[in-house]
């Protein structure tokens, strides 16, 4: 197999027909040994349907269920695992990535590069998402050292060699944009068109969002436990001075200690600190307990032409 084009789907029972022909129509001019495998991330709608009737219509379309809704990166993942091609594209399935565009991330990719992302000049997503992307990406990027783009989404063709270094990795927390930045292959950028969204809205409310980035920066790096170490330092500091302070001001200046309610305020604050500190290395512990216990990263129901 020459391409395989792999696409998560999750809503999009009336798109997915225009999807996989426009992706035909598109991956045929570069090459006829091409497959689509369309992953079904638990969708809520009838979309599974649209992707068996497409399976069956054209043999080159391959089809896999999860048995429910593990996530975007997952769902990728799962696509990645089936696919024989020797370039892989992913892509998403609202068609916001145009198909039409494979043949330019192709020809790139043929100039040397393991990994060609397709970089959205102008993005046709609403001010709020665009706004959250771009500080979630100012703030990975600082904490992970890392040079992510936030006009950069999903869509990107890799080679044969990144898919399986790819598999290599199984922890349960997955950024698959982080993951194939991690491994360090030739990359390079190609300038495309972001399309407008078929119809309905992202699944990826605000708090999905948060989750996510959450979830991402932990994964990978270890700076915000840096920072709330070198936090302790510096408050346990600036109270071994304080404490100096008052100690000679009573024992030379016989000035009596008073307040009481700056004292209150002094603890209270602290403990909300402490409490932080705590808080954090148990987000980072519960990701340790996730990860030793070697669950699947996803679970499929049916596969269809694999």
């Amino acid at each position: 197999m020459h391409i395989s084009v792999v696409s998560p789907v999750y809503k999009a029972e009336t798109i997915v027909d225009e999807l996989v022909l426009r992706i035909i129509n598109s991956v045929s001019k570069t090459t006829k040994d091409f497959e689509i495998i369309l992953v079904d991330d638990g969708s809520p709608d009838n979309s599974w349907e649209s992707i068996e009737r497409n399976c069956k219509k054209d043999h080159r379309v391959k089809g896999i269920k999860l048995t429910r809704n593990f996530g975007q990166h997952y769902a990728i993942t799962t696509g990645l695992d089936y696919c024989s091609g020797d370039w892989v594209v992913i892509m998403d399935c609202d068609l916001q990535d145009p198909p039409e565009e494979i043949s330019k991330l192709y020809e790139k990719a043929q100039s040397g590069y393991d990994v060609v992302l397709a970089c959205r000049g102008k993005r046709k997503d609403s001010f709020i998402k665009k706004f959250i992307s771009l500080i979630f990406y100012k703030v990975f990027n600082y904490l992970t050292d890392m040079n992510c783009d936030p006009q950069v989404g999903v869509y990107r063709i890799v080679s044969k060699k990144v898919v399986e270094n790819f598999r290599l990795i199984r922890e349960n927390s997955r950024y698959f944009y982080g993951l194939v930045q991690w491994m360090g292959f030739p990359s390079t950028t190609v300038d495309i068109v972001h399309g407008e969204r078929l119809e309905g809205k992202s699944t990826y409310s605000f708090s999905k969002l948060f989750s996510l980035a959450i979830e991402t920066i932990i994964s990978f790096s270890d700076k915000p436990l840096r920072a709330v170490a070198v936090l302790g330092l510096i408050m346990s500091t600036i109270a071994f001075v304080c404490g100096t302070c008052i100690f000679i001001r009573a024992a030379f200046l016989g000035s009596p200690v008073t307040g009481w309610a700056s004292l209150f305020v002094s603890l209270y604050f602290l403990c909300g600190i402490i409490i932080t500190i705590l808080g954090m290395i148990g987000v980072y512990l519960g990701k340790t307990f996730s990860e030793v216990k070697k669950r699947p990263i996803y679970v499929i129901s049916t596969k269809v032409g694999l």
